[in-house]
This record gives C-alpha cells, sequence and structure tokens, in this order.
C-alpha cells in the first residue's frame, strides 16, 4: 500500500494525516484518491470502517481553494449526529489547509458560512428550502451511506436537495451494498461516475471466499473503550485462554487504550511479552513477529473493523477467537470484508433466557427481523441514545413499545365506518419527472393500470424537473408504491417512495420549476 506522500497530497496534509495516526493509505483510499483530486464523479461500493472520510475528504481538502468563501462542499448524512461527528473528524485535518468546516443541527460557529459543511439529509434541505443555506456554488456533493436514506424514507429529501445544486457540481456517493435504488440514483444524478472498486465486467457480485475461519462482532456505542474492556474481560474469562492481542490503528490510539486498561487492571504491553495479560498490536506482521511460535491461548481483538481483506486475514488468522469491536454504521462493511475473506460472523452471544407462549413468538419475529430488515439503518438514528444508555435497554425499550401498541391497537374500522369521513392523503414521490417528457396523464395512467386503483384514488399532480409527487388516498398508497416500483414509464426504471417532504405526511410544498396536473 501507498504512503499519503507518495500519492500526491499537500505535504502540510500528509503531516496532518500522520498526527492522526494515518501515514499509509486503505485500499480504497489508494484507488479513490487519483479520481477525485482530478475533480471526476464517484460511486464507492464502501462503508464506513473502510476509510471513506479520508478518500473523499483528503481529495477534497487537497483540490478545493480555501480563500473561496462559503459552501464549496456539501456533504450529506442519515443524520445529525453523524453528520457532527464525521465534521470533527474533518475539522482535525482541514486546519493543515485553511479550509473551514461546520455541521447543521449542532453547536457550529456562522455553519453556511463553512467551506465543508456537514448535514442529514432532512436540515439541508430544510435549510435549503428557507434560503438559510445558500447551495449555488458549491463544488462538491458526497452522500454518505445512501442506501440508509432509501432505508429511512429520505429518498424524496435528496432529490429535492440535488435540484438545488450546480449541474457541473463534483458528486461523490458512498453506499455499501449497492442497492438497486443507490444505483438509479447514480445513473440520474451522478454522470459518468467511476466506480470503486470497479465491478466485474458482467455487473455480478463477486464471490464469496472459501471458507477460512468463524468471527464474532460487538456493537457499541461511539466509544469504543468500554466495549473492548468487555470483551477482553469475557476472553480472558475462557477457558485455557493466556492472552488477548488487541489490534488498532495507530500507535497513539494503541497507547491511550493500554492506559484503559491498565486503569481497569488488565496490564498491557507488546506482543510476545509474557508478563501481561493483553498485548497491544498495530501492524498485524509484527505482531506475529513478536509472538513466535506462542499462539497458544491467544485470543484476537479487532479495536476497529479491518479496512480490507488483507488486514482482517493478518490479524485474525494469527489465533482462534477472534472478535471485532465496531459501530453501528461499520457493520455493513465488515459483512462486505468478511465475506470477501472467508470467514463467517456471528454476534457475540448474549444471556439466553427463557420463556414460553407468546413471548416466543415475539421474540422469533424480532429475530426474523435482525436477519431480513435494514435494521442498521435505524440503528444510526438510536445512536444518541446509545451515549446515555446500554444498547440491550434501547432495544428492550423498543420492543415494549412495540408490544403495548400492537395489544392497544384498536380493530379495523369498517368501510362503513368510514363512509362519512373525509378521505386521507398520502404524497408519493416518483422518480420521474419533467426532463423524462412526462406528462399528467402518463402518471395518472401508469398509477390506475400497475395498481388497478380508480382515477378518482388520484389527487394532486406535481411534475418536477428530475421527479415529481403525487396525491394518493391513504388507504390506497401503499399499493401504489408497491406496484410502481420497478415499472417504467417514459423509458425510465421508477422508484416510488412516500414523500417526507415539509408539512407532514403530506409532503412537501411545491418547489421552483415544476407544474401541476
Amino acid at each position: 500500500m501507498k504512503t499519503f506522500d507518495e500519492l500526491g497530497l499537500d505535504p502540510a496534509l500528509v503531516q496532518a494525516l500522520a498526527a492522526e495516526g494515518l501515514e499509509t493509505a486503505s485500499p480504497i483510499q489508494e484507488d479513490a484518491l487519483p479520481v477525485l483530486r482530478r475533480g471526476n464523479n464517484l460511486l464507492l461500493a464502501a462503508g464506513p470502517g473502510s476509510g471513506t472520510l479520508v478518500a473523499w475528504g483528503a481529495a477534497l481538502l487537497d483540490r478545493l481553494d480555501a480563500e473561496a468563501t462559503g459552501t464549496r462542499a456539501l456533504i450529506l448524512t442519515p443524520t445529525a449526529p453523524i453528520a457532527r461527528a464525521m465534521a470533527e473528524s474533518l475539522a482535525r485535518l482541514a486546519g493543515a489547509t485553511g479550509h473551514t468546516v461546520a455541521a447543521l443541527g449542532s453547536p457550529w460557529a456562522l455553519p453556511e458560512r463553512a467551506h465543508f459543511l456537514f448535514a442529514s439529509v432532512e436540515d439541508a434541505r430544510a435549510a435549503a428550502e428557507s434560503g438559510v443555506l445558500s447551495l449555488g456554488e458549491v463544488e462538491a456533493l458526497v452522500v454518505d451511506q445512501a442506501g440508509k436514506l432509501e432505508t429511512l424514507g429520505l429518498a424524496g429529501d435528496l432529490e429535492a436537495i440535488l435540484d438545488f445544486l450546480p449541474k457541473e457540481s463534483q458528486r461523490i456517493v458512498a453506499a455499501l451494498p449497492l442497492t438497486d435504488a443507490v444505483q438509479d440514483l447514480v445513473e440520474r444524478h451522478v454522470r459518468r461516475a467511476t466506480v470503486l472498486p470497479p465491478r466485474p465486467a458482467d455487473g455480478s457480485r463477486p464471490e464469496k471466499a472459501p471458507h477460512r475461519g468463524d468471527l464474532r462482532f460487538r456493537v457499541v456505542p461511539e466509544s469504543r473503550e468500554d466495549g473492548v474492556l468487555a470483551t477482553v474481560a469475557e476472553l480472558l474469562g475462557d477457558e485455557g485462554a493466556r492472552h488477548v492481542l488487541v489490534f488498532t490503528r495507530s500507535d497513539d490510539r494503541a497507547a491511550d487504550l493500554g492506559d484503559f486498561l491498565t486503569l481497569h487492571g488488565y496490564m498491557a504491553g507488546a506482543p510476545g511479552d509474557p508478563d501481561v495479560p493483553v498485548w497491544l498490536g498495530v501492524d498485524a506482521l509484527e505482531a506475529r513477529e513478536a509472538m513466535g511460535d506462542e499462539r497458544e491461548g491467544v485470543r484476537v481483538v479487532s479495536c476497529d473493523a479491518p479496512v480490507g481483506p488483507d488486514e482482517l486475514d493478518r490479524r485474525h488468522g494469527v489465533a482462534e477467537g477472534g472478535v471485532v469491536v465496531l459501530l453501528p454504521r461499520e457493520i455493513a462493511h465488515l459483512r462486505d470484508v468478511a465475506r470477501r475473506t472467508g470467514y463467517d460472523l456471528t454476534p457475540m452471544p448474549l444471556t439466553a433466557t427463557s420463556s414460553s407462549g407468546e413471548l416466543d413468538a415475539f421474540r422469533d419475529r424480532l429475530a426474523k427481523a435482525v436477519e431480513e430488515e435494514d435494521v442498521e439503518a435505524y440503528q444510526l438514528v438510536l445512536q444518541p441514545l446509545f451515549e446515555t444508555y446500554d444498547p440491550a435497554q434501547v432495544a428492550a425499550a423498543a420492543a415494549a413499545l412495540l408490544r403495548s401498541e400492537l395489544e392497544a391497537a384498536p380493530a379495523p374500522a369498517t368501510a362503513a365506518g368510514r363512509k362519512d369521513e373525509p378521505p386521507a392523503w398520502v404524497r408519493v414521490f416518483l422518480s420521474v419527472g419533467d426532463r423524462d417528457g412526462l406528462t399528467p396523464g402518463d402518471l395518472l395512467g401508469a398509477i390506475t393500470g400497475e395498481s388497478g386503483v380508480p382515477g378518482d384514488a388520484v389527487g394532486k399532480i406535481d411534475i418536477q424537473q428530475s421527479h415529481s409527487l403525487v396525491d394518493i388516498k391513504d388507504d390506497v398508497a401503499r399499493r401504489v408504491i408497491r406496484a410502481l416500483n420497478g415499472t417504467t414509464i417514459r423509458g425510465r426504471a421508477v422508484r416510488a417512495d412516500a414523500d417526507r417532504g415539509p408539512g407532514g405526511r403530506s409532503g412537501g410544498g411545491r418547489r421552483p420549476g415544476g407544474r401541476r396536473g
């Protein structure tokens, strides 16, 4: 792997990266930096944990003029806490280049004047539509964790923001996995995008590597120290365990973690030291050499998600019983790396409890949701609670609320009971618009033809440049959304979802450039 100096970054920026313990680029950084420094559009099939923030952050700090005024780079995230955390990380590098950084929704001085502005999609849309934030001079847009926006129902907000941006702005989309919705977004809004890592010529996903081992993971709140401490304590309690080798990204991080563990009674030192229970490693090859043949009774912990297959295998090929301690937003990255490396993942086991009957069925439903739903997106939303409460407490509270709502829910109203009530309407977002040559008749015909709903179930049709908003009666809105997703109108693949604009469940007001049918 190359150093950041070898990749041609400004020396001051290289020095700032080194101060953060970053001297060698991760695989995604090595591939992405040259592409982004040339101003090209990019689709990154990668997520937090692989080094995406430094990949595009260092490239934009190196490329954008620090003497310019106003917002030059807009970074959109699923939630405001994520925006704040990412802004704080990039701000430590920006001081070396003279750029300013801020985040909406948290205490930053004059965020609308910062060169690099981080914001949740909802906050950015509200600020742009109210006129508080001017996006006319933005030179680069970054959409972080784009797939989560779809899961959280924020696709309509993202499409609205794109209408405010200059068409010539550089566009960077990071997502893992690459869903159909993300690829449709890139096709419509990110012209001639380079894709990294490169996909096979036939567009298929690389096959899973042969099985090489088993790996456990533990999801923790933003501060990893307590999670590492609990994991070390559990592993040293295993029969036959003599040492836990903990890997970190930098020497400074290893020193801080060593002090924390020692404070709690777990003496830490260099790999191979027979007198301490915890070994701290940074370079996996050096740790292996220092250990020699003393592998029996050693357990391995990664205090972060390994950036790629090579790092994962070098760390966890040392010994059995490996555990990765990671943040909720890094789960997708770890799953992808483990699949490509050949490791099977399982969560750290929880204490078993017994129940029967209805509670068993309820627990089975939750287990199915963990396996089949995009729960990682909701972990992002719940992240602020994890800073105050144990994640297990939050999960238990969510389960309690769900069960109480299910038990208290009234029986569905009969048709007669609704006869005299005015119909409720839901505003539906559709990813086709004026630039596709769309007419209100096209939309009305597609909605009634694909879903089978009557014409009077369709209300106001508002066609924008890149998308459309249609009012649909509440009782058939989900039916319409399901029927239209994946269909084609005017040669364009359609994505449909409930719009989440200002004004409640009916969606936002009409934006400039649209027309009504």
